[in-house]
């Protein structure tokens, strides 16, 4: 734990390593729940962000809860001059949740763009890479796409009480 963690910081982790409540307005539930100000909730969240203290506030969906069981992270060889733009383009799509670009580990694995792609089927999921082929367009040196065959446990920032 980041030493310059106050107990106000160190109580807004402890609520909200479970995640954040599930509710319209969960900044004023956490405020509640911790005794100050929603204002105080989300500016010390950002100044967490900003120092690197946690990584990032967002949605971690069961797709498998919510229908989408065929799971594929499309990986992509590019050129690294234009890797910023293809992935600003890829990453724009609505049925694209992780869009990211990772170093090469040649020779065995010469992908340099990832972008995790849900659906309901395979069929369904490689209809929308098919998608993300046609922007890649003649860019793409090389691609394939991993299926997932079992949901990891996801979780965030965990301290002790």
């Amino acid at each position: 734990m980041n030493g310059t963690f106050d107990a106000v910081d160190r109580r807004l982790v402890l609520a909200t390593q479970g995640g954040l409540p599930l509710v319209p307005r969960p900044y004023h539930q956490l405020a509640e729940q911790v005794g100050i100000p929603a204002e105080e909730v989300m500016a010390r969240l950002a100044r967490m962000l900003e120092r690197g203290a946690i990584r990032r506030i967002g949605a971690v969906p069961n797709h498998y809860a919510i229908g989408y069981t065929a799971n594929g992270m499309s990986v992509w060889d590019v050129p690294d001059g234009c890797i910023d733009e293809l992935g600003r383009q890829v990453g724009e799509l609505a049925f694209v949740t992780h869009c990211y670009h990772r170093p090469r580990r040649l020779p065995d694995w010469p992908y340099n763009l990832f972008a995790m792609v849900h659906g309901g089927s395979r069929a369904e999921v490689m209809a929308k890479v098919t998608e993300i082929a046609r922007i890649i367009g003649s860019d793409c040196r090389a691609h394939d796409v991993l299926f997932s065959t079992r949901i990891l446990k996801k979780t965030g920032l965990r301290i002790g009480a």
